[in-house]
């Protein structure tokens, strides 16, 4: 085996968190390796189908009949097609055991899922932090909104989040670069709810777009968001945040940063002498060599449910269960987003109103049930996203119209449709849990990871809670034909596949049930950190990176004090 040991820190996973850790540790002047285990990816050079028109791809970027029979799961994902497939993990290379319906998707590359996310970046609020001891599930959260606020502020910054400020207290202000606009029937809809509903407001979605520039973003080399909902193809103008668009690239530029691909953690070396962690092994992903890496500090950034596996297999006399695993509770409480609930709806007028570009953002309604008050039936909260559109041009077209009333109609757009999506809090429990297989192996000789992640009777609750609440916000705007869907029911959407996934090593006051403390830091092994998905202690209702980023600078900042003084 090959050993180094030149690093003070080494990073795990180089995607949102992960980057976000690079770049604060690279900027304090630490020598910090980032492992990742797929290829690289540079900005703007590897993303090879970013400009190219439909007509330029030999299915036109849609998704093929082998493409939805090689992979059934990651072709359910919203952003899977011709141009975006190489920024995903193939079915064939997802080795792992579904106990229970599970939609794992993974992005292998430098970036990771960065060049994937829907960008949504709402903040935390107290309610969040403190909702689980107040509405007792889950275990209390070590922090609360005050101690993660400024690390919010401090991201959002330099990521550029678009959106207003809105004054709403369970959803708090953000740094803004500007807003995108609703169009005219959603400000129907928004004029309707104030009108009629005294605990909810709609406001424009806040998201990583760039809607205007400030100049934190121009010295990344970024420029302002064109609205072409091409995100996920990777972003030539660098207009909305991406590891590989913004914080790489920022640890680069310091000389304090050495990547390795096509590494695979395979374990973090735990030292029974020193009490510590002393690196990371991994696995060539090409030669299958193995090979040692040490340093002083390790954030483990590899995402939700990968996290959890690398912590599972790094067993050691001490820890024969899993690093840091005394309490036994390591994989367990993994939480995940509701995204059951869906309704659409007509609405008559604005016949001579339309829309310019295709926005990266929807409308959203923070979270009004079981914030000042419990709800009868379900606990956790639940924010709405909806969105107004025309149907297609030449919809109302007769099947028998020919010529230049043909040609006419063409010019058409159809009528007004609203849809809208809940994206509800799934409560944490201890049943919802990944464990390592004890036979079965993947291509690199690690155990296969099996998930046992379901929905419960709660969140069937919620939904049903949204289609009351949901119905009642579109009649009072006027809309008709209301229609609902549970898309669980309806389509088989299993959890996993909003890519929200969270848990397995939570943060909490006390060892015994949990397994990181106040600043993401491993209860019995000082210098492991997790600062992605993993570390979560609820899901909240809110998209979560926003969460994960500011969480991961606050993490660094503590762990880097530490290392300065000896501490760790």
């Amino acid at each position: 085996m090959n050993l180094s040991s030149d690093f003070d820190v080494i990073v795990i996973g180089s995607g949102i968190s992960g980057g976000w850790a690079v770049k604060e540790f690279t900027e304090k002047g630490f020598k910090t390796l980032l492992i990742e285990r797929g290829r690289m990816v540079k900005h703007i050079q590897d993303y090879p189908t970013a400009n190219l028109d439909p007509w330029e791809m030999e299915h036109r970027g849609q998704k093929t009949k082998h493409d939805l029979t090689e992979n059934p799961l990651i072709s359910k994902h919203y952003a899977y097609g011709e141009a975006t497939k190489h920024f995903y993990v193939q079915d064939k290379e997802q080795e792992y055991i579904q106990e229970k319906p599970f939609d794992w998707i993974r992005g292998f590359q430098v970036g990771g899922k960065s060049l994937l996310w829907a960008r949504q970046t709402q903040r935390w609020s107290e309610f969040e932090f403190a909702g689980p001891q107040k509405y007792n599930y889950a275990t209390d959260w070590p922090i609360r909104y005050a101690d993660l606020a400024p690390w919010y502020s401090h991201v959002e910054k330099f990521i550029g989040v678009s959106g207003n400020r809105d004054g709403i207290e369970n959803m708090p202000d953000s740094e803004v670069v500007g807003a995108f606009e609703m169009n005219q029937v959603e400000k129907a809809i928004a004029a309707s709810m104030d009108k009629n509903f005294s605990d909810r407001k709609a406001i424009i979605g806040r998201c990583a777009n760039l809607a205007a520039l400030k100049e934190e973003q121009r010295k990344q080399g970024r420029t302002q968001c064109m609205a072409r909902s091409l995100c996920e193809r990777g972003c030539p103008f660098g207009g909305y945040f991406s590891s590989n668009s913004s914080t790489i690239p920022y640890a680069e530029k310091t000389g304090n940063l050495t990547i390795v691909t096509d590494s695979i953690a395979e374990s973090i070396l735990y030292n029974e002498q020193s009490g510590k962690a002393e690196g990371v092994q991994v696995i060539d992903a090409k030669t299958r060599e193995k090979k040692q890496y040490k340093a002083k500090v390790i954030f483990v950034n590899a995402a939700t449910l990968n996290s959890n596996l690398i912590l599972l297999n790094s067993k050691s006399n001490r820890f024969p269960n899993g690093l840091g695993n005394d309490n036994g509770l390591l994989g367990r409480y993994i939480a995940f987003h509701n995204y059951r609930g869906r309704l659409t709806a007509d609405i008559a007028g604005f016949e001579d109103s339309y829309y310019y570009g295709r926005r990266p953002t929807q409308v959203f309604v923070p979270a009004f049930r079981n914030i000042h008050t419990p709800a009868e039936t379900f606990k956790g909260s639940y924010l709405i996203a909806f969105s107004a559109y025309r149907e297609g041009w030449g919809r109302n077209l007769p099947m028998d119209t020919l010529g230049g009333a043909f040609k006419d109609a063409l010019t058409e757009p159809g009528a007004w449709k609203v849809s809208m999506m809940m994206q509800g809090e799934v409560l944490p429990i201890y049943e919802n849990h990944v464990r390592l297989s004890t036979d079965k192996k993947d291509k690199y000789g690690l155990p296969q990871l099996i998930t046992s992640i379901g929905y419960t009777d709660n969140d069937v609750a919620m939904m049903e809670d949204f289609f009351v609440e949901g119905t009642q916000i579109l009649e009072k705007a006027g809309c008709t034909n209301i229609k609902e869907l549970d898309q669980h029911i309806a389509f088989g959407r299993q959890p996993g596949l909003e890519v929200h996934d969270v848990g397995g090593v939570r943060m909490g006051n006390d060892p015994k049930d949990s397994l990181l403390n106040k600043y993401n830091q491993l209860h019995h092994c000082k210098n492991v950190f997790v600062t992605d998905g993993a570390c979560m202690t609820s899901v909240g209702n809110q998209n979560p990176s926003l969460t994960f980023m500011a969480l991961t600078a606050r993490a660094v900042d503590f762990a880097a004090d530490q290392l300065k003084n000896g501490t760790i």
